[in-house]
């Protein structure tokens, strides 16, 4: 009887151990391209996951930095690499959602040229301003614009970025104007806030919160509809005199058009390993990420559904990319 029994749970195991060892796996050192500089919170979510997904997957996996019209320059290169699973990018609702399609011409097509994997993490933005500014709040910024139209300054990541279309968002419910300066990244706008030298910045929570901490800079507000649980104090956009305020930015990882399914599916098991890991998970939370995961069809449902959602503003905005 004995015997017979192990005989069966042998046998019921064997599939399962034979799918695990037909498992697709990089034979070679993987590529993650993130499409801005240092610092920002592209790369910051990048370099959290590579370590669990390089040790989950086998294989070294290089973040490689390609900065530029608004992380479209590392999504176009990640569109073209072969479709091996071994150059992966780890993109932004901005560079494959929301800046291609109003390019002209479009460097490439969202929905023919990429694969979304999985999707990695999500983000609040901050907005922040100078220590040495006047506004205590962002009642007390939207006052001084109005005060001084076209006078204040506020900096992105690259036109048509999600930080550009908050603000551009914030300026509109508000009815005020002010000035926008775009960076080729996240790191060298913070440089320009921490130097006093922009009056506004709503950028991704993770990449504010270390100088929020510091001093660095003053919070004013965030932008989901919800307080977070990193400042439960601060108000949102929408407490702050804008109902119905929401913005946000979301982490995909995202492969090149033709991605084999099983290939694709091994990357997103991956994503989501790596997401559930007890010392990874708390990680990403303690720097201002709320974690990711789900399926391929969920992220590129959320790709889709944000694209129709932000072109619209663009258009309504009349924001060009040239």
């Amino acid at each position: 009887m004995i015997e017979r029994r192990h005989l069966l749970a042998a046998a019921l195991a064997a599939p399962a151990i034979a799918r695990a060892q037909g498992a697709w796996a990089p034979s070679r050192p993987v590529t993650l391209l993130v499409g801005f500089a240092p610092g920002g919170g592209t790369d910051i979510i990048a370099r959290l996951l590579a370590p669990s997904l390089q040790q989950e997957l086998g294989q070294p996996i290089a973040v490689e930095n390609r900065p530029g019209a608004s992380g479209t320059i590392a999504a176009l290169a990640g569109s073209r690499a072969a479709p091996d699973g071994h150059t992966l990018f780890m993109t932004t609702v901005s560079a494959s959602a929301v800046v291609p399609p109003q390019m002209h011409p479009p460097p490439f097509d969202i929905y023919r040229d990429q694969t979304p994997v999985a999707l990695a993490a999500t983000v609040p933005l901050v907005a922040v301003v100078p220590p040495n500014s006047p506004a205590r709040d962002l009642k007390g910024l939207i006052a001084l614009a109005r005060e001084r139209p076209g006078a204040l300054n506020y900096s992105s990541s690259g036109v048509a970025t999600q930080q550009h279309l908050a603000a551009e968002l914030l300026t509109r419910a508000a009815g005020v104007e002010m000035t926008h300066v775009p960076f080729r990244g996240t790191g060298q706008a913070v440089n320009e806030i921490l130097a006093g030298r922009i009056d506004l910045a709503i950028d991704t929570f993770p990449t504010y919160l270390p100088h929020i901490r510091s001093g660095a800079v003053r919070a004013l507000a965030t932008t989901m509809p919800q307080r977070i649980e990193w400042l439960p104090d601060l108000p949102t956009v929408a407490e702050s005199g804008f109902p119905g305020f929401d913005a946000n930015v979301w982490y995909m990882l995202m492969g090149p058009p033709g991605l084999p399914e099983p290939i694709r599916d091994r990357w997103a098991a991956a994503v989501n390993t790596a997401l559930r890991d007890p010392v990874l998970g708390p990680r990403i939370k303690e720097a201002g990420f709320i974690p990711g995961g789900g399926t391929s069809a969920e992220a590129a449902a959320l790709l889709r559904k944000d694209a129709e959602r932000y072109g619209a503003l663009i258009r309504q905005a009349g924001i060009r990319i040239e």
